[in-house]
């Protein structure tokens, strides 16, 4: 077989790799509310499902919360890479989250209902964090950026047909 017929099947192959989330993560109808929007409305109680990267992680007690750098989600759920963002919110979750897994830069996405805003602080600014009370927290994979070879890379087994294959056509 030819290697430009290979292609789909390896595409195909590829794609069964794909990092696909749990199902808890995409059911529920969702309250269409984003970080920003809870800083200032009353929305207690909603069911969000929103992420971004973990700014930090806190285990106290029975519980961990997380401190996270919202963005918007993608098609999969999981978080858009880029500089787009809606401000931050607090993820907490019962249970013990170990911070050098769930560290700072990691992608997360959370779902759960919204409680009473926490007042903290970044940096010495004062900011009212809309919290989380999570249900579920999905770690995601690290992105590996693709490696393309050089452009002077020559690859022997390329298919090149020559003056012979050529027909009356």
């Amino acid at each position: 077989m030819k290697l430009h017929r290979c292609w789909p099947f390896l595409a195909l192959a590829l794609s069964a790799c794909a990092t696909v989330p749990p199902a808890s993560l995409s059911g529920g109808p969702f309250a269409n509310i984003t970080p920003r929007m809870a800083q200032t409305q009353d929305v207690l109680g909603s069911l969000v499902r929103w992420g971004g990267t973990i700014a930090s992680t806190s285990p106290a007690g029975s519980e961990t919360c997380f401190q996270v750098v919202s963005h918007p989600l993608d098609s999969s759920a999981r978080p858009e890479e880029g500089d787009l963002t809606d401000g931050r919110f607090m993820a907490c979750a019962p249970g013990f989250y170990e911070p050098a897994i769930y560290a700072s830069g990691r992608e997360i996405t959370v779902v759960g209902k919204l409680e009473i805003p926490y007042l903290g602080k970044v940096g010495k600014y004062d900011y009212r964090f809309p919290r989380v009370a999570a249900r579920e927290i999905y770690l995601w994979p690290k992105r590996v950026a693709p490696i393309y070879p050089p452009p002077y890379f020559y690859d022997p087994f390329w298919y090149q047909p020559g003056p012979w294959m050529m027909g009356p056509w």
